[in-house]
C-alpha cells in the first residue's frame, strides 16, 4: 500500500513545480528583457523598465588626484567614505569609512528628517578630521550614490521617481534629491559639495571597469536589484540629439521592475506583491532580491504550519512578517551537516520551535531551495538580456559583469544557480570562454567616489 503524501510535502511538491523556471522559460525571459530594455530607450512611458540616463558618458581612466567622500544610501544601512586618489590605478584607497542603519521611523517619515539625519551623520565623520582634506576650491566633494529610481537631469542632480527597498518618504517623490542632501548640508554648515550623484549599480560599473576595461555592465543582487550598463547614444532614442564625445552612455536600467507573463509567480509571491508598499510594481525584484526571499520562504513555511500538525506551533510566530530575513535563509540553505544543526537552531531560537524532526528540517531546506534556485535562475536571465541587448550573446567578445551585493556575495548556492541558468541560455562553452561573473566590493561607495573626481575634473576642464 503506498504511503499517503503529507500535507507538508504536497506543499513543498507544489512550490518547486510552481518555482520551476526551465531553460525554454528563462531564454523566453531573457528576450522579454532585452525588448523591454529597447522600449526603455524609445521612451519611459510605454517600458517597465525606465532605462535610465546616468549622464555618465565615459568610464574615465581616473587620473584624478586628492581627497574625495561618498555617502552610499542603498538599503537600511548608509555608509559614508573618505578615499584617497592619487593619480595612478594602483593608488585608490579608503582613508576612513563609517557605516550607520537608518532607522525604521525615517524610512517613512519626512524627507527633512531623513536628510537633515544623513547631514548629521555626514557633520560628525568630516568633524575628525582637519582643514587637509578641503579642495583647492574650499569645498570637500562628494559623490551621492542614491540607490532608488532617479530621473537623473545632470551628473550631480535627479528627482525620485519613487521608493523601493521598504522606503515610504512621501515628500520626496519626485523631488530634487542631491538638492535635499545639499540644502541639510548647507543647514549645517558642512563644507561639502555634492559633485555627482550616482545610481549604485553604475557606481559599481564605474569601479569595476577602473580595475577591468572590459567590463559592459554592473548587477546589484542585495537588499534589491538593479543593472547598468553601457549603450550606444545612437540607440536611446527618446532623447533625440544626444551626444557625447565617446559615443556612449551609462544606462541605469531599474530593471527591478521588470515583469512578463514568463515570470513564474507562484501564490506566494501575488499575496506579497498585494501587501507590500509598493503593489504592483517591482515584480522581477520581488522574486530575487535579498528584502523578498525571506518573505516568500516564511509565506510558504505559514501555510505549511496551518496544515501539518507538526509544524503547527511555528503559525503564531510565522505570522508575524519579515521574520525571517535572507542571512536565515541563506544559513539554513547552506547547512551541510548530516542532521540539519543549523537549522534545527534557526527553527528553535529564531521560531520557538521545539523537537523538529529532521524530515520537517529537510522540508525547511527545500522550501529555501526552491526559492533560491528560481530568484538566481532569473538573475541569469536578465544578464543574459543585457548581453542580448548589447549584441554579445554571442561572438567572441570578452564580458565582464560585475555583481555586487550582500546576497550574492555571501549566498553561495544563489551564485552556483545564477551561472547554472547563464550557462543554460547561452552555452556552457560560451560562457566560459566569453562572460566572466565578478564579484565587486564597495563599488557603490568607492565608485561614487571615482565619480565625484571625475565630475570635479570635468568641471575643471570647462573652466580652464
Amino acid at each position: 500500500m503506498a504511503e499517503t503524501e503529507t500535507a507538508e510535502e504536497r506543499l513543498t511538491a507544489e512550490l518547486e513545480a510552481a518555482c520551476d523556471a526551465d531553460v525554454d522559460t528563462l531564454r523566453e525571459l531573457a528576450a522579454a528583457m532585452a525588448e523591454e530594455m529597447k522600449k526603455g530607450l524609445r521612451s519611459e512611458d510605454e517600458a517597465k523598465i525606465k532605462m535610465l540616463i546616468s549622464f555618465v558618458h565615459t568610464l574615465p581612466d581616473w587620473n584624478a588626484k586628492g581627497i574625495f567622500y561618498a555617502l552610499d544610501v542603498g538599503g537600511t544601512n548608509f555608509r559614508i567614505l573618505r578615499v584617497s586618489l592619487g593619480g595612478e590605478r594602483s593608488s585608490l584607497e579608503v582613508q576612513d569609512m563609517d557605516r550607520q542603519h537608518i532607522p525604521q521611523d525615517l524610512m517613512k517619515g519626512t524627507s527633512e528628517a531623513f536628510f537633515d539625519f544623513l547631514a548629521s551623520s555626514i557633520e560628525r565623520f568630516v568633524g575628525k578630521e582637519g582643514k587637509d582634506a578641503v579642495s583647492d576650491s574650499g569645498k570637500r566633494r562628494l559623490g551621492f550614490t542614491f540607490s532608488f529610481p532617479v530621473k537623473q537631469t545632470s551628473v550631480s542632480s535627479g528627482n525620485l521617481i519613487r521608493w523601493t527597498k521598504g522606503f515610504a518618504i512621501k515628500d520626496a517623490v519626485h523631488e530634487e534629491v542631491s538638492g535635499l542632501l545639499q540644502a541639510a548640508l548647507d543647514k549645517r554648515r558642512v563644507n561639502m559639495q555634492v559633485t555627482a550623484l550616482v545610481n549604485d549599480t553604475v557606481g559599481s560599473l564605474a569601479l569595476a571597469h577602473y580595475h577591468d576595461q572590459d567590463t559592459v555592465a554592473a548587477v546589484i543582487i542585495g537588499t534589491g536589484t538593479n543593472a547598468a550598463y553601457v549603450e550606444k547614444t545612437e540607440n536611446i532614442t527618446k532623447s533625440p540629439g544626444l551626444l557625447t564625445p565617446s559615443g556612449q552612455m551609462v544606462i541605469n536600467t531599474e530593471w527591478g521592475n521588470f515583469f512578463s507573463s514568463h515570470l513564474p509567480r507562484t501564490s506566494y509571491d501575488i499575496e506579497l506583491d498585494a501587501e507590500s508598499l509598493n503593489p504592483n510594481e517591482m515584480a522581477y525584484e520581488k522574486m530575487i532580491s535579498g528584502m523578498y526571499l525571506g518573505e516568500i520562504v516564511r509565506r510558504v513555511l505559514l501555510r505549511i504550519s496551518q496544515e501539518s500538525d507538526e509544524f503547527r506551533q511555528a503559525a503564531d510566530m510565522l505570522s508575524r512578517p519579515s521574520i525571517l530575513s535572507a542571512p536565515y535563509i541563506t544559513a539554513m540553505h547552506q547547512d551541510k551537516s548530516s542532521e540539519l544543526k543549523e537549522v534545527e537552531r534557526i527553527l528553535r531560537d529564531l521560531l520557538q520551535i521545539k523537537d523538529v524532526p529532521l524530515r520537517m528540517r529537510r522540508i525547511v531546506v527545500r522550501v529555501c531551495d526552491a526559492v533560491t534556485r528560481r530568484a538566481g535562475r532569473l538573475g541569469a536571465a536578465g544578464i543574459a538580456g543585457i548581453l542580448k541587448k548589447m549584441g554579445r550573446e554571442e561572438g567572441n567578445s570578452r564580458s565582464v559583469v560585475a555583481i555586487e551585493g550582500g546576497l550574492y556575495a555571501s549566498y553561495k548556492k544563489f551564485r552556483e544557480y545564477l551561472k547554472e541558468g547563464l550557462e543554460e541560455i547561452l552555452g556552457r562553452d560560451f560562457v566560459a570562454r566569453n562572460v566572466v561573473l565578478k564579484i565587486t566590493e564597495d563599488g557603490s561607495g568607492l565608485g561614487a567616489a571615482l565619480l565625484a573626481a571625475a565630475a570635479a575634473e570635468e568641471v575643471g576642464k570647462k573652466s580652464s
